[in-house]
């Protein structure tokens, strides 16, 4: 059943697979969200944004909804046991959004403090989150599900990606040569998830087809971070 999935992620760095969420959970999840109280610092509203960083910290809540045992059987099924979530955002991206993003990685991790390791670094600073670039095999070893709670083709800014690009170690943008590479676009239904690896090159387009984008990104790992390092917002699924 998933074989094909497992083989998409090892030589593409993606897959998607669909109704692992029906519309009544996405109704329970969104109900959480709408109830929450949006003034405090980890959410960030816009004409052409709201997003919530640390989402599961600030809507507890919603984790029952969301880690239920069809999405758990799959992660299972895909990466095997061990893994724990280190990190969850939620995005909407409105229905006149112009917002953007830029061919990247996502090199990061989100940790409990700043500290000088070998390996580490650079650090940056979001809502009072730390973030560090952590060694190689780290982020070779993570991985991504990006929860859809709206259909999401390229009208309304679903993910583009290199596939394969996640095998090239550290790959700056401005390095590609495009002669070499192409892109494709994610296009999930809602109820669907997409699976990626970090090191995998994506971007994301302007809305133009007026239809919102709702997505639930959450990052796993399996990996023990030196003792003077903790994950800000690991929580076992």
């Amino acid at each position: 059943m998933y074989g094909s999935h497992l083989q998409n992620i090892a030589n593409n760095g993606f897959t998607v697979v669909e109704d692992i969420f029906g519309p009544d959970e996405i109704r329970s999840i969104l109900q959480q969200i709408n109830k929450t109280n949006a003034d405090k610092s980890t959410f960030r509203k816009s004409a052409g944004l709201f997003a919530i960083r640390q989402f599961l910290k600030e809507i507890p809540e919603a984790q029952s909804l969301i880690f239920t045992a069809k999405l758990k059987n799959t992660i299972t099924a895909l990466f095997g046991d061990g893994y724990f979530m280190v990190k969850a955002i939620y995005f909407d991206k409105p229905e006149e959004s112009n917002w953007f993003v830029a061919w990247h990685q996502d090199l990061t991790i989100s940790v409990d403090k700043r500290t000088n390791l070998p390996g580490f670094g650079p650090w940056t600073v979001k809502q009072n989150q730390f973030a560090v670039q952590p060694p190689l095999n780290i982020l070779q070893d993570n991985f991504t599900i990006r929860i859809h709670l709206d259909d999401a083709d390229e009208g309304n800014g679903a993910l583009k990606v290199v596939p394969g690009s996640h095998l090239k170690g550290i790959y700056r943008p401005e390095t590609i040569d495009w002669d070499g590479e192409t892109e494709t676009t994610c296009a999930v239904k809602a109820g669907g998830i997409m699976v990626m690896r970090p090191l995998l090159l994506h971007a994301s387009n302007r809305t133009t087809n007026h239809k919102p984008r709702k997505v639930i990104h959450i990052e796993f790992s399996k990996a023990d971070l030196p003792m003077e390092l903790t994950w800000a917002e690991l929580c076992k699924i």
